[in-house]
């Protein structure tokens, strides 16, 4: 910022606070009255003798209360310099200055933006004191973070159909399903924190200024809350958690196809991100997540039942398959700056807003045309209709999508809706096959 534009930024402030050390070492501030006089700022004489022999740190801040939640219209800008005395008070020679305003970069994104000084700070400190410093959670929310577990729901939902259709089918076995999702869910995990890996080696979350709760990765990394060489760890785990057991239900039934299915799972998974593939980046993430957690796990789960393949399960895996895939494809938008930025051209960074926008409704109301489709072909029971209940999520999502395309925060709740969308449709499948299991 040039100094012309520093001083028309003051302009629009109706105080400051000009602060320094004082001779006893102590810091010494005092309100004071200001004007901008062509391209010089002069500070009028105060109640405190303003020091001339120092640098003194000249403060401009807004901030606008709002009862019930906070604050809002926050502002600040932080000028250095010196004092020189004149007639009616001091002019300010200025030798370095910055500010903030989050109108133009929000909180949050402020934060993230700090995150390199933030660390530069730590590592400066623990080189003083001969110890490592560092942010630090309770290991139950550090893992939470790092595993990103929340999103589970996922595997829960694709596990949970397959094996429905195999009750309605008529097989059921309470300890192979028990192993299926554990087997799912740390593979899920596995995929999870390799994700963070490779986009941390690729530069994409670093580039990234506006993470969100659903988007952006965990941040760990970032933040210096777990090191690189431990989430590489944990994903590891994760993946040999998840095929030592996947390899135990194949001894277990004996099926050739439940080996091919889980070979391709955790291949998908880990070259979603890894190189060379690195499937997100070729605009492949929404397929390719797609198809692991739509056929691929539910068929998984209903051969693990069943000991075979079946059209039902692959017919019922599509919507959920399609719905999993949006989660993905909407959580990219925020992300659309920070993924070009190092490559990596997802969907709604290679397409228009527009595009996006009507892409994700054309979707989202072809997951529910399979539904009725299978019902009418008798592909899938009556009773699986009840999933039309989450219609109206589609369009609450595609509304706030509409509304704010460019506003990450403000998209947050539009993401959340739409993992609800895809949580309850994959429910209310699950209870469709239920209750025609009970009829």
């Amino acid at each position: 910022m040039s100094e012309s534009a520093l001083l028309q930024q003051l302009s629009t402030y109706t105080h400051l606070v000009v602060s320094w050390i004082g001779d006893d070492g102590y810091p010494v501030q005092t309100p004071a009255n200001f004007h901008i006089d062509g391209e010089n700022l002069r500070i009028r004489r105060t109640g405190l003798v303003l020091p001339t022999d120092r640098t003194v740190n000249i403060i401009a801040s807004h901030i606008r209360p709002q009862p019930g939640y906070g604050y809002d219209q926050r502002r600040y800008l932080s000028v250095w310099g010196t004092l020189a005395p004149e007639a009616d008070g001091f002019i300010v020679n200025v030798q370095r200055h910055w500010g903030w305003d989050e109108e133009i970069t929000p909180f949050p994104e402020y934060v993230e933006r700090s995150n390199p000084q933030a660390k530069h700070y730590l590592d400066e400190l623990s080189r003083e004191r001969g110890v490592e410093i560092k942010p630090r959670l309770s290991a139950f929310w550090t893992f939470l973070l790092a595993t990103r577990l929340p999103f589970l729901t996922a595997t829960l939902v694709s596990i949970l159909l397959g094996i429905a259709v195999a009750g309605y089918d008529g097989q059921f076995n309470l300890w192979f399903a028990f192993v299926t999702f554990v087997a799912g869910a740390a593979i899920h995990i596995g995929l999870n924190v390799a994700n963070d890996v490779f986009d941390g080696l690729s530069g994409a979350d670093e580039a990234n200024f506006r993470p969100t709760q659903y988007s952006g990765g965990s941040r760990v990394i970032q933040r210096g809350i777990v090191p690189l060489s431990r989430m590489v760890a944990i994903s590891a785990t994760g993946y040999l958690v998840g095929s030592a057991l996947g390899i135990y239900l194949v001894i277990e039934t004996g099926s050739w196809e439940l080996l091919a299915l889980g070979l391709a799972g955790v291949f998908l998974s880990v070259f979603y991100t890894a190189p060379p593939l690195r499937l997100v980046h070729r605009g492949l993430g929404e397929l390719t997540t797609a198809l692991g957690f739509g056929p691929i796990m539910v068929l998984g789960a209903y051969v693990v039942q069943t000991g075979e393949l079946a059209w039902e399960p692959f017919v019922a895996s599509i919507p959920v398959a399609i719905l999993i895939a949006l989660i993905l494809y909407v959580n990219e938008i925020p992300d659309r700056p920070g993924d070009a930025a190092v490559g990596k051209r997802t969907l709604p960074v290679r397409w228009s807003r527009e595009a996006v926008t009507q892409a994700f409704l054309i979707a989202a109301l072809a997951a529910f045309a399979v539904i009725v489709g299978g019902v009418i072909g008798g592909a899938l029971p009556l009773p699986t209709l009840i999933a039309l209940l989450a219609v109206p999520l589609v369009f609450q999502v595609y509304s706030g999508i509409q509304k704010f395309y460019n506003s990450p925060y403000e998209l947050m709740a539009t993401m959340g809706k739409n993992v609800q969308l895809h949580l309850v449709t994959g429910l209310l499948l699950f209870a469709g096959y239920l209750i025609a299991v009970a009829v």
